[in-house]
C-alpha cells in the first residue's frame, strides 16, 4: 500500500539545522529489494542507503539500480557486518524477521522492520526484551503502515471519550481465504540467480518448489506464509493490521488467557478458518475486557440485525455499555444500544483532536535522527503481537491456556509453553 501523506508531520529539532544535509542523512541498509522493498524506496532516497541485501539476485540487482551507491549482499548476517550501517528496514519473509531485528538490535541500531517482528511468543518477546533495553538509543517501528491514516485517531478518540460507554469487549476480523494442503513437494532445483538456503534461513529445510515463489510484488508472501515453519497465516499477515485498529484504541497490555478454535489442526499449514479469544487485564480508564480474532469465515455476532458485518473485509467492532462502534481502515459507524441517545457523549472540538500522524516511514526515520518516538514500536507491536502468536499456541492445544505475561509462560499447560518457541537451524540463532 502506498505510504501515507506527510501532512502535519511534526520533524524533531534536527530539521532546524538541516535534516537532509548529507551530515544528517542516516546510513540505511535495505533486505528486501522486490516487493515491499520497492515500496521503500521512495522514502529512502533522502537518506543514505549504504546497504542493499535479497536472497533473490535479480531482486538485488533490481534495487541496485535505484540505489547504484549501495553495497550487495545475498547474506543478510554478512551485510551487518559493514560498519557504517545505521539502521535497517527489513521486508524479508517472516520467518527470519525476529532474526533480523534481534541480530540488528545488539549492533545498537534503528530497526523497521514489516510485520510481524516475529513467528513465535518466544521471538515477538526476545524482539521486544532487546528493543527496550535499547530504547533509548534506538527507534523502531513495526511496518503496519496503515496506523497512519486518520480513522485511526478517530476511532481511538471516540472509545476513550466514551462514546460507547464502558467498554467492555472488542472484536477484529479479516475474511481472506488462502486454503494449502501442506507443504510444496521437490519439483526442480532452484534457479541460479536464487539462493534458496539463505532463503530457508532459520526454519527447518523444505525441498525446492516454484509455487513458494510465484505472486507479484507486494504478494508473494500469500505463496509462504500459511506454513508454519514459515509465518502465522492471515494471523500475522492481516491479522496484525486489522487488531492494530484495535489495539490502538485500547491501552492494553499483555493478556491473562487465550482460546482458540477453527480448522482441524494440521501441522504443516495455519488455519483458515479461526476465532481466538483473550482476556485483557483492566488499566486506568477501563475493566477488564475480552478482544477476539476472527478469520476465514468465523465472524463475531453482530450487535444489530440492521448491521452487516460481513460487508467489512476486514474490521473491528467496540462494544460499550450504551452502544457499538464498528470500524474499517477508512470508515467509522456508532450504532446506540439499549435506548441509549448518545447525549452522554460530547464530541472533542477540533483543536483538540488527535493530530495526523503524517508519513509512517518518515515518522521513523526523522525518529532516528531525534525524539526516538514512534507509533508502532517494538514495545506497542510487540504487546499486540504476542498475543496473538499465544492464541495460535491455543488453537494447538485445542483449548483454553492462562498466562503469566510476566515470565512468559503458560502456567496450566506444559503443552503449551513447547509450543511457545521453535527449533532454528544451526548456524541460525536467535541472538547473534
Amino acid at each position: 500500500m502506498a505510504l501515507a501523506g506527510t501532512a502535519g508531520l511534526i520533524l524533531p529539532k534536527t530539521s532546524l539545522f538541516g535534516a537532509n544535509a548529507p551530515s544528517n542523512k542516516l546510513n540505511i541498509a535495505l533486505i528486501g529489494t522486490w516487493g515491499r522493498g520497492e515500496a521503500h524506496f521512495n522514502g529512502l532516497s533522502s537518506e543514505n542507503v549504504v546497504a542493499l541485501c535479497d536472497v533473490d539476485e535479480n531482486h538485488l540487482a533490481f534495487g541496485a539500480r535505484r540505489f547504484p551507491g549501495a553495497k550487495t549482499y545475498f547474506d543478510w548476517r554478512r551485510m551487518l557486518e559493514q560498519k557504517d550501517i545505521q539502521a535497517v528496514v527489513c521486508c524479508s519473509a517472516d520467518h527470519t524477521h525476529a532474526h533480523i531485528a534481534n541480530w540488528s538490535l545488539n549492533r545498537d541500531l534503528h530497526v523497521y522492520m514489516e510485520k510481524p517482528i516475529g513467528i513465535s511468543v518466544e521471538e515477538v518477546r526476545a524482539v521486544r526484551a532487546n528493543y527496550l533495553k535499547r530504547r533509548n538509543k534506538v527507534a523502531t517501528q513495526a511496518g503496519t503502515q496503515r496506523h497512519a491514516l486518520e480513522n485511526f485517531n478517530r476511532v481511538r478518540e471516540w472509545v476513550l471519550d466514551g462514546a460507547i460507554g464502558d467498554l467492555q469487549e472488542v472484536s477484529a476480523w479479516g475474511n481472506r481465504k488462502l486454503p494449502r494442503d501442506g507443504y510444496l513437494p521437490a519439483a526442480g532445483d532452484p534457479p541460479p540467480h536464487l539462493h534458496y538456503d539463505l532463503w530457508i534461513g532459520p526454519s527447518p529445510f523444505h525441498p525446492y518448489n516454484p509455487g513458494y515463489f510465484k505472486g507479484g510484488p507486494g504478494m508473494n508472501c500469500l505463496s509462504w506464509n500459511m506454513y508454519w515453519d514459515f509465518g502465522t497465516g492471515q494471523v500475522g499477515d492481516m491479522g496484525n493490521h486489522t487488531m492494530d485498529l484495535a489495539w490502538n484504541a485500547l491501552d492494553a497490555d499483555l493478556p491473562l488467557s487465550a482460546e482458540a478454535a477453527g480448522d482441524p489442526f494440521n501441522p504443516e499449514v495455519t488455519p483458515v478458518k479461526l476465532a481466538m479469544h483473550f482476556d485483557l487485564p483492566a488499566n486506568s480508564w477501563r475493566g477488564e475486557i475480552r478482544c477476539s480474532w476472527y478469520q476465514g469465515g468465523a465472524m463475531p455476532d453482530s450487535p444489530a440485525k440492521f448491521i452487516n458485518l460481513n460487508e467489512i473485509d476486514h474490521g473491528v467492532l467496540f462494544e460499550g455499555s450504551k452502544g457499538c462502534l464498528v470500524a474499517g481502515f477508512n470508515q467509522r459507524l456508532l450504532y446506540p444500544l439499549r435506548n441509549a441517545d448518545f447525549t452522554h457523549y460530547k464530541p472533542r472540538p477540533k483543536d483538540q483532536l488527535i493530530p495526523p500522524l503524517g508519513d509512517f516511514q518518515k515518522q521513523w526515520i526523522n525518529a532516528c535522527k531525534g525524539d526516538l518516538q514512534t507509533a508502532c514500536n517494538f514495545d506497542y507491536n510487540g504487546k499486540m503481537t504476542e498475543m496473538m502468536m499465544l492464541g495460535l499456541v491455543a488453537y494447538r492445544v485445542g483449548r483454553k491456556i492462562k498466562y503469566d505475561p510476566v515470565a512468559g509462560r503458560v502456567t496450566d499447560s506444559e503443552e503449551a509453553n513447547r509450543l511457545l518457541g521453535r527449533k532454528y537451524r544451526e548456524g541460525w540463532p536467535l541472538n547473534g
